[in-house]
Formats: C-alpha cells, sequence, structure tokens
C-alpha cells in the first residue's frame, strides 16, 4: 500500500482586489482560501504554502477567482515536493444571504 502525507490550509481569509466590475479594481473584498496538498517529498508544510498564497493574493487586481486558482496552483506545483494541489478560492461578501460564492480546481503533476 502506498502511502501519502497532505498538508492543507484551511480558511485563510484575506483582503483581495478581485472581480470584473469596476468597483471591484479599486475596493478590497474578502477572500477566503482552502488549499489541499499532495505531498510527494517530505518539507512542504502548510505555512509554506500560505505564504504563497498570500504573495499572489497580494500582487494586485485579478479578474476571475479562476485565475487567483489556477495562479495558486500553478505555483504550488512548481514545487517539485508537490504531487497534487486542491485550491478552493471564495468571494466572502458578494451576497448577504449565502456565506460565498467561489471556485474549486485540482491539479496534479503531469
Amino acid at each position: 500500500m502506498a502511502l501519502s502525507t497532505r498538508c492543507f490550509v484551511r480558511d485563510l481569509v484575506m483582503d483581495s482586489l478581485i472581480g470584473v466590475y469596476a468597483h471591484e479594481r479599486v475596493k478590497p473584498q474578502r477572500v477566503r482560501l482552502n488549499l489541499d496538498l499532495e505531498v510527494a517529498a517530505p518539507g512542504v508544510t502548510g505555512e509554506d504554502m500560505a505564504a504563497v498564497a498570500k504573495g499572489l493574493v497580494s500582487q494586485g487586481h485579478v479578474t476571475l477567482i479562476e485565475t487567483l486558482a489556477e495562479r495558486i496552483a500553478e505555483r504550488c506545483l512548481a514545487d517539485e515536493r508537490i504531487a497534487a494541489v486542491k485550491v478552493r478560492v471564495e468571494k466572502l461578501d458578494v451576497f448577504p444571504d449565502a456565506a460565498s460564492v467561489g471556485v474549486e480546481i485540482e491539479r496534479a503533476r503531469a
């Protein structure tokens, strides 16, 4: 039986300039990130990947949450110790009657 190790980051909330509308380009909104990482070699920590995600979010405006999720997944998989990643990005304040709207993607090393 093959053994695997998973690292994760849960419910990382931060401000982000994200969205297609004009007001979303100038007023930050809260997003929540969740990462699940399948680790192929030791040394990867959730703290490392949280820092990666924070860095990408702070780089400036992103039009689509799908784009942000893809960027985070690509950056995680650039680390050869990570075999696969699941990224969930949620905008928290879009609708008053919904907890969030978002996207979840899964990517694996080819």
